[in-house]
């Protein structure tokens, strides 16, 4: 028999913060959506499981279904799904983001939400400041756009070659400053980002899997709440609760100046701060984008202009 809706209960842990709204970030709640959400993307046949075509009346697995695979009983498979993860073992986690087709990041955030004794850590009020040694790293990379993220998708220092690409961010407050607010809410990064749908749901992905490590983070729930207020894309994307860590690839970019760039880009965490990241951009020898990159460094000043047009600064 299908399994009825769970009904929702208050968060043991209390409230998430912004007030325990439709964009907290409570632990439990989270835990829950979370596992309902990766078990409605599966259907049978993605797992070896017969469909005998019987009317579903929710999409994917059923929670039987996904105890079967896990090896655990359906009650013990819906405390969890519940948000009752308390005393739930490392074993059975492993064997649940078996089931469930998880991910390294995926299994990552489901230990964080499930565990959070052992994997929470404490919020931090302190500014996140860059050391000096790295900014003067940024710099010494000419014809390379290079910048520093943190916490909850901030951008902390850049060098020259990111602001004639991307924009000059020193144009904007600090609280600008922020790759989420850039995306979802300046028109003008919609037209520098050719891909702009896989940049808005990667920045989501990390976002969440910041929210995952912090549950208790006012500033991260506050620009939660914030961005699903302004931006229905942002909110439609947060619902999925995808999940997603920082790593390589290629973007390609309209720039104002100089037109289309496909840039590889790597990402590189801090060794003595993990949530920092250093993010590189690159382009292929000899290619269009390389001659396109060397341009904007000649031209100086101009290109930080016209990147700062980019950004919709002043």
């Amino acid at each position: 028999m299908d399994e009825q809706p769970v009904r929702e209960r208050r968060d043991a842990d209390g409230p998430g913060p912004g007030g325990g709204g439709p964009h907290a970030l409570g632990r439990r709640a989270e835990l829950s959506e979370f596992l309902r959400s990766r078990r409605a993307r599966l259907k049978p046949e993605d797992v070896g499981l017969r469909d005998f075509g019987r009317h579903r009346r929710v999409p994917g697995l059923r929670r039987e279904e996904l105890a079967q695979l896990a090896g655990v009983s359906v009650a013990y498979y819906t405390r969890l799904e519940q948000g009752n993860g308390q005393n739930v073992s490392a074993e059975v986690l492993s064997a649940i983001a078996a089931a469930l087709r998880l991910t390294d990041a995926e299994q990552a955030h489901l230990t964080h939400l499930a565990k959070p004794k052992e994997h929470r850590k404490k919020p931090s009020t302190r500014q996140q400041r860059v050391r000096g040694s790295l900014c003067g790293l940024l710099d010494t990379m000419d014809g390379v756009p290079a910048y520093v993220t943190g916490r909850r998708a901030e951008i902390l220092a850049w060098n020259r070659m990111a602001a004639a690409v991307f924009g000059d961010w020193s144009q904007l407050p600090p609280q600008e400053r922020n790759w989420a607010r850039l995306v979802f809410l300046k028109p003008e990064y919609r037209e520098l980002f050719v891909e702009w749908d896989q940049k808005a749901s990667d920045i989501v992905s990390y976002l969440r899997m910041d929210a995952g490590c912090h549950p208790d983070d006012p500033r991260l729930s506050a620009l939660v709440g914030e961005l699903s207020v302004k931006s229905d894309e942002f909110r439609r994307l947060w619902a999925r609760h995808d999940v997603k860590e920082k790593s390589h690839g290629v973007k390609r970019l309209h720039h104002p100046l100089v037109g289309e760039l496909s840039l590889s880009f790597e990402t590189f965490a801090l060794p003595d701060d993990a949530e920092q990241s250093v993010v590189a951009y690159h382009a292929e020898p000899d290619s269009a984008s390389a001659e396109a990159l060397r341009l904007l460094a000649s031209w100086g000043t101009d290109a930080t202009r016209a990147g700062t047009a980019a950004s919709g600064s002043p």
